[in-house]
């Protein structure tokens, strides 16, 4: 009597061809506040390594996905960050060009750096103040036109033919509108990201909107994703 030949296995669905989007400064800051900052560490010891994370997020989200759901592979990883000053920042400068170097390492990795905007104690005549050894005080360094970047970006990667996902990895309400675009597109699809603390609130983009996906990491998952490189 023959064997019977056993029936090939049905394949599944094909996987979504994703494009994470990272607005580091908010992933990183947001994340240390949550799991770092109460453990006493400074903020260069929980700087979060970009491939790892989107790793992370796409294992979670994957793994929280119902029956019927295609899992997400990952194609491209877009990092927004700003950038310290070489000349009032040389050591910071150093060190954020040696991460980008150390990022992009993995070819699916892109990192987009803006200038930071900083403001400078005046005299008073109006002009900059100047500390002991010659340098300029400096009161407060922020990012600029990183968010913008951030939804240009989140647009672009929903909208291109060869993504099927684009992954918005930010807890800045700002970038909503960024959502609320995509979500207007056909063949489109958004989803998001959000650190969770049992006690503690953080933001979640399109909170209330039941057509966006979120995937939330914890801190054991904040853990896994630090880079721990010595720049």
């Amino acid at each position: 009597m023959t064997t019977p030949t056993p029936a090939a296995p049905v394949p599944g669905p094909p996987a979504l061809r994703t494009s994470i989007v990272i607005d580091y400064q908010n992933v990183h800051l947001v994340g240390h506040d949550l799991f770092g900052k109460p453990r006493g560490l400074a903020q260069h010891e929980t700087l979060v390594d970009p491939l790892h994370f989107a790793n992370q997020l796409l294992h979670h989200r994957n793994a929280n996905q119902g029956p019927g759901h295609r899992a997400a592979r990952l194609c491209h990883v877009w990092v927004y960050r700003g950038q310290p000053s070489n000349r009032r920042d040389p050591d910071g400068y150093s060190r954020n060009q040696a991460q980008r170097a150390q990022w992009e390492r993995d070819p699916r990795v892109h990192v987009t750096l803006r200038p930071l905007k900083y403001r400078v104690e005046r005299d008073a005549t109006g002009r900059p103040a100047h500390g002991v050894h010659g340098q300029e005080i400096v009161i407060e360094k922020r990012e600029k036109g990183v968010d913008v970047l951030c939804a240009l970006a989140a647009v672009r990667e929903a909208a291109r033919p060869d993504i099927d996902l684009a992954v918005l990895a930010s807890h800045d309400s700002d970038l909503e509108p960024a959502i609320e675009a995509v979500l207007g597109m056909t063949d489109a699809k958004i989803e998001t990201f959000a650190w969770r603390h049992p006690e503690t609130f953080s933001y979640q983009l399109a909170r209330n909107n039941r057509r966006v996906w979120n995937t939330a990491l914890d801190e054991s998952v904040f853990e896994t994703c630090r880079d721990r490189t010595e720049y």
